[in-house]
């Protein structure tokens, strides 16, 4: 079979290393942790409420197991498996998982609290995490090794004893095998051989590199006939491509969250890993329908964790399949493979030409031509000209996607009707108590008639924007369903000081689509405003506003 680069390549064919290299699997098992481990990420807090949202989502997606956090460890947690069991949490394709540990050391697995805690959960399947490394066993649990593989077994016999599906995390197991293989591989047997279904291989330092998961999933995997699962977290930016070794090693679930989440530098992301085993792999994970979806379910964790999305990020960002120069973009309108790895639509994205200074005719006439305009020769150069004239004045365009289609849809010689500024005022007083009070006045036309309205603020823009909404809102009630989400200034001539221009991006979303609106000048009011009246002009047209009295009558 020759290789495609748009649908992923033929399968390597098997060579040896020592141990026998395996046929991939026809599908893996894909175990999201977003809800235990990816939400130990700094600065990342979920509630109740947001968990079981989540774990929708992840549903949706279509993956097989969610982890859904440890129970008894917290209130948090307790009630999260108290709310999914009760009737709060329906899930359609995937199985609830809870973890936790092992059964103290020197103590019974039928009193132990922790294993209680597991069993209360009432979920199908438990994921016992077990020490798999001789280091940890002596000097972290201040125990024998003996003990250690006593408590794997008894754990794992115990919850299968009570109707259970047992997986085991051996924690640590690459850094233990490279010390002392025969513990970490006697652990594995134990778990094995008192019922555990699935032993999951874990870098727990994330500090093991592909070619030495090569060797030791390959040297485990050889030798007995296992089922192996893969837990990488990404310390050394390497946690996919572990992923991606492992299973073509033999490993038949793999671990991760989505996005990356987790503790320090993040697991194993599973919106790159599941798209590089099924359209470069070929093999299955979550099925056409839930590839398509994975953009959308990335974006709506990202705003459910409150997360911005990173918009560099494989496959699932904006900028996946965003093109900049004018080479790139001719080539695209011809043959999309010829700049695209995979067709966007495989995982719910889109291609995205973003217009620069860099731009030629034919990527703004590709853009044009995404926004459904109709822009003539002579429109088109000059929409190139002015293009590069207000990027040399300090617009930038390519990261202002709202303000690059009203620019554009402008060239076609649309007009916005919504309502035309006549005047604008800002007006800030320091007060004897130290405060700072904010207080803007617009005066707008609306139709024939002209509308006053002043507003209090924490800050200039944010007066000037309950002042407008004030204004115009009663008219356009569409408007109370766009909302700013961020504002960012930047400084683009350091050495002007305070009198240096300033530009400002305002990011706006409607809860379907997120907006970027952008003003450049002087005055960092005049930018301000510039970018706001931008973002409402753009959601207004975005919802298909019209007056209300219109409607009306």
């Amino acid at each position: 079979m020759s290789a495609d680069p748009g649908h992923g390549g033929a399968r390597p064919a098997a060579h040896q290393h020592g141990y026998p290299l395996p046929q991939l699997p026809a599908s893996v098992d894909v175990y999201d942790t977003t809800l235990r481990d990816g939400s130990q990420q700094e600065g990342l807090s979920l509630t109740v409420d947001d968990k079981l949202r989540v774990a929708e989502q992840l549903d949706h997606l279509g993956v097989q197991y969610i982890e859904g956090g440890w129970p008894g460890a917290n209130p948090k947690d307790e009630e999260f498996f108290r709310r999914a069991a009760g009737g709060d949490l329906h899930l359609e394709t995937a199985t609830l998982v809870a973890f936790g540990s092992t059964r103290k050391a020197g103590g019974r697995a039928e009193t132990d609290p922790v294993l209680a805690d597991l069993l209360a959960a009432r979920t199908p399947v438990v994921c016992l995490v077990a020490k798999a490394a001789e280091w940890h066993v002596t000097e972290t649990l201040r125990s024998t090794l003996t003990e250690a593989i006593d408590m794997v077994a008894d754990s794992v016999g115990y919850l299968v004893s009570q109707g259970r599906r047992v997986f085991l995390d051996a924690e640590h197991f690459f850094d233990g095998y490279r010390a002392n293989p025969r513990f970490s591989t006697d652990v594995l047997t134990a778990a094995a051989g008192a019922g555990a279904e699935v032993l999951v291989l874990c870098d727990t330092n994330g500090g093991t590199l592909p070619f030495e998961v090569e060797r030791i999933v390959g040297e485990v995997g050889g030798s007995v006939d296992w089922r192996l699962g893969c837990h990488f977290h990404n310390d050394s930016g390497c946690a996919v491509a572990n992923s991606l070794m492992a299973v073509r090693m033999g490993v038949s679930q793999v671990q991760g969250c989505v996005n990356g989440y987790g503790e320090r530098t993040g697991n194993a992301d599973l919106t790159a890993v599941v798209p590089d085993l099924s359209l470069k792999m070929r093999v299955g994970t979550i099925g056409d329908e839930g590839l398509a979806r994975l953009t959308a379910v990335s974006h709506h964790i990202a705003e459910l964790v409150n997360i911005a999305p990173r918009p560099h990020q494989p496959f699932v960002g904006v900028s996946a399949f965003a093109h900049k120069a004018g080479l790139h973009t001719s080539a695209i309108a011809r043959a999309s493979a010829a700049y695209e790895h995979v067709h966007p639509q495989s995982v719910g994205n889109g291609t995205r030409f973003v217009v620069s200074e860099m731009a030629g005719r034919s990527t703004v006439a590709l853009k044009a031509e995404q926004l459904g305009l109709s822009i003539g020769d002579r429109a088109l150069a000059e929409v190139v000209e002015k293009l590069k004239d207000l990027e040399h004045r300090g617009y930038h365009y390519e990261v202002a996607d709202g303000s690059l289609e009203l620019l554009m849809r402008a060239a076609t010689g649309w007009k916005q009707t919504f309502f035309s500024l006549e005047s604008h005022r800002v007006i800030t007083d320091f007060r004897e108590d130290g405060s700072f009070v904010t207080e803007a006045t617009v005066k707008v036309i609306v139709g024939d008639d002209r509308i006053i309205a002043t507003a209090e603020g924490n800050g200039p823009v944010n007066a000037l924007d309950a002042a407008l909404r004030k204004a115009i809102g009663p008219v356009f009630p569409e408007l109370a369903h766009v909302h700013l989400t961020d504002f960012k200034v930047r400084v683009l001539d350091t050495r002007q000081g305070t009198a240096a221009v300033t530009r400002v991006l305002i990011d706006t979303s409607d809860g379907e689509r997120t907006w970027t609106t952008i003003g450049v000048s002087e005055n960092i009011i005049e930018a301000s405003w510039e970018a706001l009246q931008d973002s409402i002009v753009f959601g207004l047209l975005l919802r298909g506003a019209g007056p209300q009295q219109n409607r009306d009558s």
